[in-house]
């Protein structure tokens, strides 16, 4: 099975899907999204609850080394749970998320505003059972999978099916979302010379859960100045759009990442292109 992560003894190791664009030595900021989502998913209190907000702060590296994970309840309601987790490495915290869980109920009555959404989707599925190479569509152009179509100022949109997070169990939908949701990085900080951008944090919102192996990400804003740059991106699936992804970013020229390069490098397979990275 391909998958980001293997487990031994309780601890989690990065496979080469799982590597940083930034530096070989850490992991990439998708996949510490995805792990850190497993281990609050422990404390999901069932599918009467949806995990309607996932906030999870990269304040350091994660290594490319054994990963511990810890996590614990902080609020416990008939409405309401949150949930903290942490990466710890080398005896100190490397990153942190938490999410809220709300409870399902029924939609209030009466008309309230709409945004009018165009979210393209591909024509094909991409159904492949160890993940698909990630789609993107740049502008008005069609989908494609070839990096140099987005090395450009174009509004981006990319789309994923996603392999295992773990080795031996499939990927859930939560998992999916947050590792996902930390690809707004790219899509909306890939530029004319590449990503310049490292994100130090990701939210991602959402009034339900994705549906299906696909799931896709549409760039919604961009604002910089002094070296920082705050995204928005829309999260959608087939059936429409399910939440909102944001990631505040901090200048990293002196690593700027050539998205063309970095995949001619990498990526030799049609497996092994099934990641995005930060």
């Amino acid at each position: 099975m391909v998958a980001f992560f293997t487990e031994v003894d309780g601890r989690y190791l990065a496979t080469e899907l799982a590597v940083s664009a930034w530096a070989p030595t850490q992991v990439a900021g998708t996949s510490v999204c995805g792990l850190l989502a497993r281990e609050l998913e422990t404390h999901s209190p069932g599918s009467a609850f949806i995990p309607a907000r996932f906030t999870a702060d990269l304040f350091r590296p994660v290594l490319n080394e054994p990963i511990a994970l810890r996590s614990d309840v902080v609020r416990d309601g008939t409405r309401v749970r949150v949930v903290d987790a942490s990466i710890v490495q080398r005896g100190e915290v490397r990153a942190r998320a938490s999410v809220m869980y709300l409870a399902v109920a029924q939609q209030p009555p009466g008309q309230v505003w709409q945004a009018v959404r165009q979210l393209p989707t591909p024509a094909d599925k991409l159904d492949g059972p160890d993940g698909n190479p990630p789609l993107f569509k740049v502008g008005e152009l069609d989908w494609t999978g070839d990096f140099a179509a987005g090395q450009n100022g174009e509004r981006k949109s990319v789309w994923h099916n996603l392999p295992a997070l773990v080795e031996g169990e499939p990927i859930s939908p939560f998992q999916r979302a947050a590792f996902v949701g930390d690809a707004t990085n790219l899509v909306c900080n890939w530029g004319t010379e590449g990503v310049g951008y490292i994100n130090s944090d990701v939210t991602v919102t959402m009034s339900r859960l994705p549906e299906g192996a696909e799931l896709g990400l549409f760039a919604q804003d961009h604002v910089a100045a002094d070296g920082i740059a705050v995204a928005t991106a829309t999260l959608y699936d087939r059936r429409g759009p399910l939440g909102t992804c944001v990631v505040t970013g901090i200048s990293n020229v002196r690593r700027q990442v050539d998205m063309v390069a970095f995949a001619e490098n990498r990526w030799t397979d049609a497996e092994s292109a099934s990641i995005i990275v930060q």
